[in-house]
């Protein structure tokens, strides 16, 4: 029997530029998993096994990262390594246990503490993993000096553009409205607002991309905390439970390699029947979704995907932008935490942040990020080599709402061993929530 599996409790590390002086990562796991563990007002004790993504870093970073940061239980831990697609992935891991039955509770962690400059292969005296991708990229458009990502992906949108006609200043727009976004996210690793024309001159990566259309390396950590129902209720967790309807992975089929194209080459087909399936399996379309966390790690590749992911009909992307349908005020907002492009790209963390984002989105908790009304999410997590996962969500008890009261939160659930510390940030959380009411009563 599947389960019904829901999110309760999620947190996150601000993304930050990678530096010799940056935090290390178990530091960065401990933040992000004791915000997600206050967000659900649960001790550690209570969580069954830990699902741990990251992609640069030895074996059992993850017990590293828990153990001593959070708790030594003795639970299952399991390292998760999936390329970009890493966070979601270990998401995707999480909710499979707890929905099929193997446990009440699951700790979902990602993090990354990148080097500086463009991503390089971390082996030179076996197989690439990308190879037999790279090859229809040289077969078609040569291979160039530049960092290969970006060709991957700038090839993909040459393709679209050869295709379509299309004019490359809209993937530029979809960069000056993500960088927009960002101003209003705390978390984000960049918060600048710029202009288009500052977006299409900035210094050029490779052929139409600039770098301000290119996500950064980044470090950082988030982390969710995912039960089953009977757990949502007997901890009263249902005013923030919010639920995965329906997730999906894939990985890639014969098409990527056998159909000469960029743009299938970098997960369109994946992406394209991923969605397919996730909105069959939730009952849902994409009408009936408000507000979307996708993989913008190229401008490209948010362009592409809003066709892959059925928003608008290929080849009709422009007119989707035209139409202000990716923002605030039109039919979807899309990516309203900045997206990789300007949050930042910590490629372990991704997937859990997007998760955050969206929960925080339908409790009507995203502060000058929220999306008015917003009642269904969409989440899409790309990984090349390759796998996606997408996801839908809606709060699990819409009519649970606040009832103004503080919330019991266990003293066992001690962090930096100051039992009272859960308390006072329940108290923070209402205050903040209350504020606006108290003040006009004072008045």
């Amino acid at each position: 029997m599947q389960r019904r599996v829901f999110v309760v409790g999620v947190g996150m590390t601000k993304f930050t530029k990678p530096s010799e002086k940056s935090v290390d990562y178990p530091d960065m796991a401990k933040e992000a998993g004791q915000k997600a563990l206050a967000d659900a007002g649960i001790p550690y004790s209570a969580v069954k096994q830990a699902c741990v993504g990251y992609v640069y870093g030895d074996s059992t970073c993850g017990q590293r990262a828990i153990y001593h940061g959070l708790g030594l239980t003795g639970i299952p831990i399991i390292n998760v390594n999936n390329n970009c697609a890493t966070g979601s992935t270990a998401l995707f891991m999480a909710r499979q246990l707890v929905e099929g039955g193997l446990a009440d509770c699951v700790l979902a962690l990602g993090f990354e503490r990148m080097a500086k400059g463009s991503l390089a292969s971390g082996f030179s005296d076996r197989t690439n993993p990308m190879d037999k991708h790279l090859e229809i990229m040289i077969n078609k458009y040569g291979l160039a000096s530049a960092p290969v990502a970006p060709q991957m992906f700038g090839n993909a949108g040459k393709e679209h553009m050869e295709k379509y006609g299309t004019n490359p200043e809209y993937f530029a727009k979809i960069a000056w409205k993500n960088h927009n976004h960002s101003t209003n996210n705390p978390y984000s690793q960049f918060q600048q607002e710029y202009t288009l024309d500052e977006v299409l001159q900035s210094r050029k990566i490779f052929d139409f991309l600039t770098v301000l259309q290119c996500c950064p390396t980044s470090n950082g950590a988030a982390a969710a905390i995912l039960t089953n129902e009977e757990f949502v209720k007997r901890h009263n967790l249902q005013p923030k439970a919010v639920e995965i309807l329906a997730q999906v992975m894939a990985t890639d089929y014969p098409s990527t390699f056998e159909e000469n194209s960029c743009m299938k080459m970098v997960g369109y087909d994946m992406t394209k029947k991923a969605a397919e399936k996730c909105f069959e399996k939730a009952g849902l379309k994409p009408t009936d979704v408000d507000v979307i966390e996708l993989h913008d790690c190229f401008s490209v590749n948010e362009f592409i995907t809003y066709e892959a992911l059925g928003l608008c009909p290929e080849g009709r992307a422009c007119d989707l932008i035209d139409r202000g349908d990716n923002t605030y005020g039109g039919k979807w907002v899309i990516n309203p935490s900045g997206g990789l492009i300007s949050k930042g790209h910590p490629l372990g963390a991704t997937g859990l942040a997007q998760c955050a984002e969206l929960c925080w989105q339908l409790r009507g908790a995203a502060g000058k990020r929220q999306v008015p009304g917003a009642k269904v999410g969409l989440q899409h997590n790309l990984g090349l080599g390759g796998a996606v996962v997408v996801t839908l969500y809606g709060m699990g008890f819409p009519g649970a709402g606040s009832t103004g009261h503080i919330a019991a939160v266990p003293l066992s659930a001690a962090v930096d061993g100051f039992k009272s510390h859960l308390v006072f940030k329940e108290i923070e959380k209402k205050l903040r929530e209350t504020a606006p009411t108290c003040i006009r009563v004072f008045q």
